[in-house]
């Protein structure tokens, strides 16, 4: 992982290239009390008042030089201000001119991740350094950045470098770090307990078994959480099997337990007074002999049935037992993470994940965060006139219904009959893939709604 740490250093007055920040508002007033030279090199490099945009600007001495760059709002900084600036400058050291960068550290650092794993000439880049005189922020800046870091890493990796195996040792690796509590159930131990795990993850290949990973941190005096995240390291779609353009890039089906494997990361770190449980029901939805079929009726942790319409609709199965699970533990809330449907990506696109939730204060403080963190979700309704599509003919209900009208609310339906009533539960249908590059956010696995989900915690636990 790109060490971020060295990318953001105390203000000392060591130094630095200065960095110019302009709007569409200042642009001018700002270029007309500038020395002819900076003048003359913003006409040459064509700089206009874009967003984004951005010219060196040259100084008295061949190695004293600056940079101007234009962003939305001078006196608001994005957390993707000064991203473009990371990923393009030369190697150095840097100090925004006249203010703190803030929130926009965020997409200095992220700016320059990169995914090198499989790369020849990995870790050649030099690192861009920024100065900030607000030293205090920096550890909590570089934690995001890591975590974030560590979704677009899980995400990268193909399936075959990264099973349910190995999505384990990630999470063991974490509850080591951190002193918590491992628990792994695999294998055919899943069939009585998690029966619509195992059914899921039977067919794969031996070393590929399903598990639900568990991790339990925090004293137990304290108010219990739990963060459940979808584990499907890869989807064949089952014995409805995708067509090949739907298959090549189901290696991002575990984004929902990369968010919440890195949410209850940035947890611990923080040290939130909670009793986190994390639980990731891993499995790769394979075609074999021992593959679930269509028509087949599922026996489910809660006790419920559920007919199996649709072997590519597996993600909400898995969940429901995990779900099912973490309301055992009482908590007096539950996120979820989860790739779970098109019909969300068709409805929001890439950057807005799904957000439902059964609890109107819990909905807008999420939203809140969101907002403030500038990592946008959108709520969208867990419509009870649509849970008569869930009904079945031959069981309690159907994991898919038939006509695809409500895609995404159906699937959140259909989670919720696993939640219990009481308890506070929000579900997040993320992409956790972006298809075109943005500044400090490349093509390739991303986290959504990570911070946002973060940022709530904290205002809720008193972090």
């Amino acid at each position: 992982m790109t060490d971020f740490a060295s990318l953001l250093l105390p203000d000392r007055g060591q130094p630095a290239h200065p960095i110019h920040l302009v709007d569409k508002a200042t642009f001018e007033s700002w270029l007309g009390i500038q020395p002819q030279r900076h003048r003359v090199a913003v006409e040459a490099q064509r700089l206009r008042p874009t967003s984004y945009a951005s010219a060196i600007l040259p100084g008295e001495r061949p190695g004293d030089w600056s940079v101007v760059t234009v962003v939305a709002n001078v006196d608001d900084l994005s957390p993707w201000c000064l991203a473009r600036l990371a990923e393009t400058l030369p190697e150095g050291t840097y100090r925004v001119e006249g203010k703190e960068p803030g929130k926009a550290m965020l997409g200095w650092m992220t700016g320059q991740y990169r995914f090198e794993r499989y790369h020849e000439e990995a870790g050649k880049a030099g690192p861009r350094v920024l100065l900030t005189g607000e030293p205090a922020r920096i550890d909590a800046m570089v934690r995001l950045a890591e975590a974030t870091a560590q979704v677009r890493d899980l995400v990268n990796t193909p399936a075959g470098d990264h099973g349910p195996a190995e999505l384990e040792a990630a999470v063991k690796a974490l509850s080591v770090e951190r002193g918590a509590t491992l628990t792994v159930t695999s294998g055919e131990s899943l069939s009585k307990g998690y029966p619509m795990i195992h059914a899921v993850g039977k067919a794969a290949a031996p070393g590929r078994e399903p598990r639900l990973i568990e991790l339990e941190w925090g004293d137990a005096a304290h108010p219990r959480i739990a963060i459940v995240g979808k584990g499907v390291c890869f989807d064949t779609g089952g014995l409805d099997i995708k067509t090949g353009s739907s298959m090549k890039l189901m290696k991002k089906d575990m984004g929902g337990a990369a968010h919440a494997l890195a949410l209850a990361g940035l947890i611990m770190a923080e040290k939130l007074p909670v009793r986190l449980h994390l639980l990731i029901p891993a499995v790769e939805n394979s075609v074999s002999g021992e593959a679930f079929r269509p028509g087949d009726v599922l026996q489910t942790r809660k006790g419920l049935t559920v007919e199996n319409t649709n072997t590519d609709a597996e993600g909400r199965l898995i969940l429901g037992d995990a779900l099912t699970k973490a309301g055992e533990g009482e908590p007096e809330l539950i996120l979820d993470f989860a790739t779970l449907t098109g019909a969300a990506r068709v409805a929001l696109g890439p950057d807005l994940p799904a957000t439902f939730a059964n609890d109107d204060p819990l909905a807008a403080a999420l939203l809140k965060a969101a907002d403030e963190e500038s990592d946008p979700l959108w709520r969208m309704p867990l419509w009870d006139g649509y849970d008569e599509m869930l009904k079945s003919d031959i069981a309690d209900m159907v994991n898919a219904p038939e006509g695809g009208f409500a895609g995404a609310v159906t699937a959140a339906l259909f989670l919720r009959r696993f939640v219990p009533d009481t308890v506070q539960w929000a579900h997040l249908d993320v992409f956790a893939w972006r298809p075109n590059a943005k500044p400090g956010r490349p093509k390739g696995g991303d986290a959504y709604g990570l911070r946002a989900a973060f940022a709530m915690l904290k205002q809720r636990y008193g972090g």
